[in-house]
């Protein structure tokens, strides 16, 4: 099949009509970022490449605004700070880039969302068994199988696709549902 805008449209279309199915998973993740928040814990968030970018995204939802103006959410997107990065994978190896910061700076009852496409990405995986390790909730956004990142995970949101672009653009819209109703039980919007 030739690539055009209408056969991209067609699979996202395709691929939303399906992601109803993950209400009850979207849910449950809402509620945790939203007790870790109101408790006053805080999200991290970690992926690469795109992921990294969805990651820095849905943190600025957050801090920021997302619908009306309120307060702002502790949350932070691991991928942000170049030096740490740097630093840690020269120091270290780049599959330590964000569990050493998730070890500096997370607490019990915080929460990680772990973006991987694939559910493999190595750096993701450490992410996330420290954080489980140090009593956080982990959250993934994840598709294809879930990868290794699913077992994981508190709330594996999965989404039913092996096309990256599809997963991504799916990991957004979810990442703004989740924003939307964070602000909705926290009574901020």
């Amino acid at each position: 099949m030739t690539v055009s805008l209408t056969s991209n449209l067609q699979e996202h279309v395709e691929l939303f009509g399906r992601l109803s199915g993950l209400s009850p998973a979207v849910k449950q993740a809402a509620d945790l970022i939203g007790t870790a928040l109101a408790g006053g814990h805080k999200l991290m968030l970690c992926g690469n490449g795109g992921s990294a970018a969805d990651s820095q995204h849905l943190a600025a939802e957050l801090t920021g605004r997302f619908v009306k103006d309120r307060r702002p959410l502790a949350a932070i997107a691991l991928s942000t700070d170049t030096s740490a990065l740097t630093c840690i994978a020269n120091d270290y190896n780049f599959d330590e880039v964000f569990s050493r910061q998730v070890i500096a700076l997370g607490r019990a009852a915080d929460c990680l969302v772990a973006i991987s496409t694939s559910g493999n990405s190595r750096n993701v995986i450490r992410a996330a068994e420290v954080a489980r390790a140090a009593e956080m909730h982990v959250i993934g956004l994840l598709g294809r199988d879930g990868g290794r990142l699913l077992g994981l995970c508190d709330v594996p949101i999965v989404v039913p696709s092996s096309i990256t672009a599809r997963i991504q653009e799916a990991h957004i819209f979810i990442g703004h549902t989740l924003c939307a109703m964070v602000e909705e039980a926290l009574h901020l919007a």
